[in-house]
């Protein structure tokens, strides 16, 4: 999650009393929404109080997780949270965080081996378009935080294009992926062990 593009380090973002937020790189008063699209593009940024210079970016990006999961389409289980807020206090409490990072790191990166294996191995097959409308459909579900977003509008019609290999059989179709998918699989289980 690396993408940083304009300047060197991560964009400042004050927080003021009143709880607007100032983006210091555009010269704007931005807003949590702002932020959460940031993060998915890859910009790095600091929040600090405008008061104090305190660094409040752990508590901004928990509001924005708050506010994406009251927004209807949870993303973390309630026996999750229950785990996690059990380890408050607890002794393993220090190497929760440790943990956690070094987890999503890991599903970022079968993510994208996945991706990249799929890509792969229908680039010269007759099932090409397919693989392509699939993976177009696959990134609408992962990338789209909540529906009706224009991401998740645009990759559907992507999705939804028709192609030339579309108008064979349904069930060959179907056949076909699924043999792929199990290759994958055992592809995938290999480079796991």
């Amino acid at each position: 999650m690396k993408k940083q593009t304009p300047g060197d380090g991560p964009v400042i973002i004050k927080k003021y009393a009143n709880r607007r937020l100032y983006n210091t790189e555009t010269s704007s008063y931005i807003t949590l929404e702002h932020l959460a699209a940031m993060t998915r593009e890859g910009r790095d940024f600091k929040v600090v109080d405008a008061k104090t210079d305190e660094d409040i970016t752990h508590n901004v990006l928990t509001q924005i997780i708050m506010e994406e999961e009251s927004r209807g389409q949870t993303m973390l289980p309630v026996n999750f949270l229950r785990q996690l807020i059990a380890m408050y206090g607890d002794s393993m409490q220090a190497m929760v965080p440790g943990y956690l990072e070094a987890s999503m790191d890991s599903f970022r990166r079968n993510h994208e081996q996945f991706k990249t294996a799929v890509e792969g191995a229908f680039a010269n097959s007759p099932f090409a378009e397919i693989a392509k409308r699939n993976m177009a459909m696959f990134e609408a579900a992962t990338a789209a935080f909540k529906p009706g977003s224009a991401g998740a509008k645009a990759a559907a019609a992507a999705a939804e294009a028709p192609t030339a290999a579309a108008a064979s059989s349904k069930d060959d179709e179907i056949a076909a992926l699924k043999a792929e998918l199990t290759r994958l699989n055992e592809k995938i289980e290999k480079l796991d062990n």
